[in-house]
């Protein structure tokens, strides 16, 4: 056995470097930034008269 202290991973450090959930991420973020751009684009067309 060796007496190397282990290095504890921050947890920014595991969440970098799990590749799911930075793709799920890079899905996510803009779709939902997206539809609530469309959203308040639609909203602010004015009515027809």
């Amino acid at each position: 056995m060796s007496n190397e202290p282990v290095e504890q991973q921050t947890v920014l450090q595991r969440v970098l470097d799990d590749i799911n959930f930075i793709l799920m991420l890079g899905l996510v973020v803009p779709t939902v930034l997206y539809t609530i751009w469309g959203i308040m684009e639609v909203v602010s067309i004015p009515m027809a008269r």
